[in-house]
């Protein structure tokens, strides 16, 4: 961009500005019940919006209403009078540095290629269509999602949206690219397109547009899981506008609800009312991506197969109670707490599977400092207990690896400060290694809080449970090949997530599920569920072209 055109897009950026300012201005919108709706122009005046947010000079009240504060507003247009003589020094004096390092940025932050421009748009459109439970819907980022695959050329009866009567906005995109061998098992794309709740007034950025900056998407869904559910979409235009032509049939899976599957999950919905739509050889899921460590260098790439099972306990106590001067040696609160404590200092026993002994395997070669530990752990036909304790105390993730975990979350007693409480309910949270039930996991949690008094209820229904997959040369062949090309001598890592995603159900169904993405994210994580969630704009492109790779070998494959 020329020195002129940079000050038209500031002038224009400017504008845009100004215009919302008096809007705001107009109508009086100086506080959160005064807020009013503004639609930017979708470039700069979008542009414009998110640096008025994040200087605070413009704030959210809710999704899509804003009002200003004119007296933040007021300082920042001082600061700008008083920096443009210090600006118009500094580009006289220092204008060829400027210039330089201007042309090294661009340098090392080369244009997305004109693809993974077509790519943006898409995973923009998929991010910016709200889809939480409580105001957004998965049926218009599926309907949104179908037409970007009509108008590639997929026929209508290949791309369908359903939804259960009863919920029309939980809808879920299902769509197959046709194979040449209808024998062959088909290959499953799965992801899940609705996220968790964001509330805009608690984040740095407008949780629901995509913004791209210092190298990151910030977004809700950014990362969980609209990232993977953007690129099985892309993928499949890809292969239809490349004219592949697939052995197996592909088919993708968009679905609603893994986040709130207590509620309603549509992988669970699919498999009960078009189960056809999910049959498959096997699938691709999240749960697994890439590790980055400090600097940004790729450390392993994971590949995810089974997962623990998610189960919620609800724990209560009644009592007569009494005043408080007259103490009883039955105090619920007391009873209830001593039975938590001795379930919060228990460990459940170690235990290895096929999977996690190839992860604790191969993360002896990367954990120098606990290499000897972590191949003792693995050494015989049983842990190394002694071992084992080691590792636990050196990395909460690795100790629940090794075991089942069940842990107090709430705890909610009394009813007066001058009464004995008379009643007293807890929760715990257990996540439950496989080959475990969850009846099981509540003999042990009776047996721990060693109260006959105190009840013990499984808190909605138990989630199916499955042996974990097993990773096969056939699986395994593609994503080898693909990261050895893509990202030479970066060590594949198997694990077994500690979380819960949709291949519960899938798994559990006999369609072996795979977590795969690619996507290598940084020590801290991606922020997923949490504020300010984002992905590495590096990330998410590489990603995107490992899974299309893998993809295309899966495909070739028959059986």
């Amino acid at each position: 961009m020329s020195n002129t055109a940079g000050a038209v897009v500031a002038a224009k950026r400017m504008q845009a500005e100004r215009q919302m300012i008096e809007a705001l201005r107009a109508a009086e919108a100086f506080g959160p019940d005064k807020a009013i709706p503004l639609v930017p122009e979708k470039n700069l005046g979008k542009l414009a919006l998110r640096g008025l947010l994040r200087q605070n000079a413009v704030r959210q009240a809710q999704t899509g209403f804003y009002y200003l504060d004119e007296p933040v507003y007021a300082g920042i247009r001082k600061t700008r009078q008083r920096l443009l003589i210090g600006v118009v020094v500094i580009a006289v004096v220092f204008g060829g540095a400027i210039l330089i390092a201007t042309a090294s940025k661009a340098q090392t932050a080369p244009a997305p290629r004109q693809d993974q421009q077509a790519f943006r748009a898409l995973y923009e459109e998929l991010v910016e269509t709200n889809t939480t439970l409580s105001e957004g819907s998965c049926t218009l980022a599926g309907e949104r999602m179908a037409a970007r695959l009509l108008a590639a050329g997929y026929p209508a009866a290949d791309v369908r949206v359903l939804a259960p009567e009863d919920r029309p906005k939980d809808g879920n995109l299902v769509a197959t690219l046709h194979g040449s061998n209808p024998d062959a098992p088909p290959l499953l794309l799965l992801a899940h397109i609705d996220v968790v709740e964001a509330n805009p007034a608690d984040w740095a950025r407008d949780p629901f547009t995509l913004i791209e900056e210092d190298g990151y998407f910030y977004a809700r869904g950014s990362s969980d899981d609209k990232a993977q559910a953007a690129v099985w979409v892309d993928t499949l235009i890809r292969l239809k506008q490349n004219g592949f032509a697939p052995v197996r049939d592909i088919k993708i899976a968009l679905t609603c609800g893994e986040e709130t599957a207590a509620i309603h999950n549509g992988v669970e919905w699919l498999l009960a009312e078009h189960p056809e739509t999910l049959q498959a050889g096997f699938a691709l899921n999240e749960g697994a991506g890439g590790l980055l460590d400090d600097q940004g260098n790729r450390v392993a790439l994971a590949v995810q197969a089974g997962e623990k099972i998610y189960q919620d306990y609800t724990l209560e106590l009644t009592n007569p109670g009494g005043h408080s001067s007259s103490p009883r040696k039955d105090n619920a609160i007391v009873a209830m707490a001593n039975g938590l404590a001795r379930v919060g200092a228990h460990d459940f026993p170690v235990e290895l599977n096929p999977v996690t002994r190839a992860y604790f395997t191969a993360l002896a070669d990367m954990q120098p400092q606990h290499a000897a530990d972590l191949r003792a752990l693995t050494a015989g036909d049983t842990p190394d207990i002694e071992a084992a304790a080691r590792i636990s105390a050196a990395n909460p993730s690795w100790n629940a690896t090794l075991r089942t975990t069940c842990i107090p979350t709430v705890i909610d007693g009394g009813h007066a400060p001058n009464a004995q409480p008379q009643k007293v309910t807890a929760n715990i949270n257990c996540r439950i290694l496989p080959g475990h039930t969850v009846a099981e996991t509540q003999g042990e949690l009776v047996r721990l809080m060693d109260n006959a008094a105190i009840s013990i209820t499984p808190v909605g229904e138990p989630s199916p449970t499955a042996p974990p997959p097993v990773l096969t040369d056939a699986v395994m062949g593609p994503i080898r090949e693909v990261a050895a090309e893509m990202w030479p001598n970066v060590p594949i890592l198997p694990t077994q997530t500690t979380g819960a995603t949709d291949g519960r159900f899938t798994n559990a169904a006999g369609i072996p599920t795979y977590g795969v993405t690619g996507m290598f994210a940084d020590p801290a994580g991606s922020g997923a569920h949490g504020l300010n969630e984002r992905i590495r704009v590096r990330s998410l492109y590489e990603g995107r072209d490992f899974l299309f790779e893998i993809v295309k070998r899966y495909a070739a494959q028959a059986d």
